[in-house]
């Protein structure tokens, strides 16, 4: 009932550990689907939509107010999980190494707007530092195409535009800062795992992410995601 993972719940190790991989995969990614599944048998008509146009149904009245709650947790829980695996990728893999596969535009981008990658990490680092109680850091394209880093509660996203005012904008990369995505290994030495994090970051995802995002698209993969995920649980 969940969108298959891109590689082997050991393939990122040492960075991220087995045991985290296993745990937040198959029994919280797992729960969040189940979740959202019994709300949607409340709301059948919001069946019809992907998980993108779901998230940005959230805090509208599309959404009926029985179900907006689940819905807003649970839905955005699976999407921001289903986007999370995505932009990982081994450390030994290219796709993991910054130079060999950002793309020009994208470091273009990175320099334009915070000097240089190594910048980048330290303010991203710092926004995910801020995150109090449980949450996510992005990175992301906002309305004038600029980078921008931003956080969030819960497990909203930045496609929940009703629901997030001025954080919205189209993601690129994506941290998750709920403590069962990092206490196994690094207990409360939240710097220690962000910094293990950079180690697999699959900069050629964020680069389609971001290739996407100036085309005004979604991010790649997280709609198929949304519609394998939901319909292989319904």
């Amino acid at each position: 009932s969940l969108p298959a993972l891109p590689y082997s719940t050991d393939a990122l190790e040492p960075y991220v550990d087995k045991e985290t991989m296993e745990l937040h995969y198959n029994k919280h990614h797992q729960t969040y689907v189940t979740n959202l599944v019994k709300a949607l048998e409340k709301a059948p008509e919001l069946k019809e939509m992907d998980l993108n146009e779901l998230q940005r149904a959230v805090g509208t009245e599309r959404v009926p107010r029985e179900v907006q709650s689940a819905v807003r947790n649970h839905g955005g829980g699976h999407w921001n999980h289903s986007f999370f695996w995505k932009v990982m990728a081994p450390a030994k893999s290219g796709d993991a190494d910054f130079v060999k596969s950002a793309s020009p535009e994208l470091k273009a981008a990175i320099e334009k707007t915070y000097g240089s990658v190594d910048n980048l990490q330290r303010k991203f680092g710092d926004a995910a530092l801020t995150v109090f109680g449980s949450g996510w850091t992005w990175l992301g394209v906002d309305s004038q195409g600029g980078l921008v880093i931003t956080t969030t509660p819960n497990q909203d996203n930045p496609l929940m535009e009703a629901a997030v005012g001025g954080q919205s904008h189209s993601p690129l990369l994506g941290l998750d800062m709920w403590e069962h995505a990092y206490y196994l290994k690094h207990q409360n030495k939240k710097p220690e795992y962000i910094k293990d994090w950079w180690n697999v970051v699959n900069w050629r995802q964020v680069s389609d992410n971001y290739d996407l995002a100036q085309q005004g698209r979604d991010p790649s993969g997280t709609t198929l995601a949304g519609r394998e995920g939901v319909a292989r649980a319904l």
